[in-house]
């Protein structure tokens, strides 16, 4: 025997090349490692799922916990099944919203009183989409929101209503034709994104700013096909803009192209537009 040939030691174990070290569970080609319990560590299986060491001491499997209705609930409410809640929320959506027409998503405050000239304008809005054949997306709440849907279904056009469960109640507005409400922010911004050919944005706070950003944030890194996105109200975005071009751009954090993705305006027929030559660009392309 050579000294590079296996051999056997006092306690019956193989050692050399070939030979398998049970701390490490390597094995030569051909051969299969051993397992967990092979090398000492029991392990316990959960479909797709491995438990090894105390982390696999369980009083009861997955499926007993299922069919044992007199146990506790709040399985319901651990992650795994929030999973499924997503998906379906997904689906929902995404079956709901499929056949629309081409779209625009229209943002602005809550707080908006009825009879303001935000008000106002923003019911504009929904009616110079409607006039473009264009459906109008909102969040579905009051303020602007209702206004651009009261335009909208004013004029014949389709008003849409993406609501989010919060804390206070809030609920859909009456002028929403189809309305979807959302337990997950994150679920609500893909369906805007995903059938919106543009986002206009008027006055409004954080949950406009949310909104703004994160669409300008998709079309910089080309997560979504360019759309125009419309600031309304050059004395209410002013400031954001300066900030943007003499704070974020002259430090370097976005290039000049940048500042090219927002379009500020004081006109709705403006608005438009900008909207309309954007679709018109598109299928030109396409």
């Amino acid at each position: 025997m050579t000294e590079n040939s296996a051999h056997t030691d006092n306690h019956g174990t193989h050692s050399g090349d070939d030979a398998v070290d049970p701390r490490e569970g390597r094995a030569p080609a051909g051969q299969r490692p051993p397992d967990a319990t092979e090398r000492g560590r029991p392990e316990k299986v959960k479909g797709p799922v491995v438990l090894r060491g105390e982390s696999r001491k369980e009083s009861s499997t997955t499926d007993q916990r299922l069919l044992d209705t007199r146990g506790q609930n709040d399985w319901v409410h651990t992650d795994p099944w929030r999973v499924m809640r997503i998906q379906a929320e997904f689906v929902e959506g995404f079956g709901a919203l499929s056949d629309l027409p081409r779209s625009v998503s229209v943002f602005g405050s809550a707080r908006t009183k009825p009879g303001t000239p935000q008000y106002e304008t923003a019911r504009q809005i929904g009616s110079a989409l409607a006039a473009e054949g264009f459906a109008t997306i909102t969040g579905g709440g009051p303020g602007v929101m209702e206004a651009a849907n009261r335009g909208a279904k004013e004029a014949g056009g389709l008003s849409i209503g993406l609501g989010i469960e919060l804390p206070f109640e809030q609920g859909l507005n009456e002028w929403v034709d189809l309305g979807i409400n959302f337990r997950y922010f994150f679920v609500r911004k893909t369906m805007f994104v995903k059938y919106s050919q543009a986002f206009i944005c008027l006055p409004g706070g954080f949950g406009t700013l949310d909104e703004l950003f994160e669409s300008l944030t998709l079309v910089q890194t080309k997560k979504v096909t360019k759309f125009p996105v419309v600031l309304f109200g050059s004395e209410y975005w002013g400031g954001l803009v300066d900030w943007i071009r003499n704070s974020v751009l002259e430090d370097g954090k976005i290039s000049e192209k940048d500042l090219d993705l927002i379009h500020v305006t004081d006109s709705v027929e403006d608005a438009i537009s900008v909207v309309h030559n954007a679709m018109a660009a598109w299928d030109a392309a396409h």
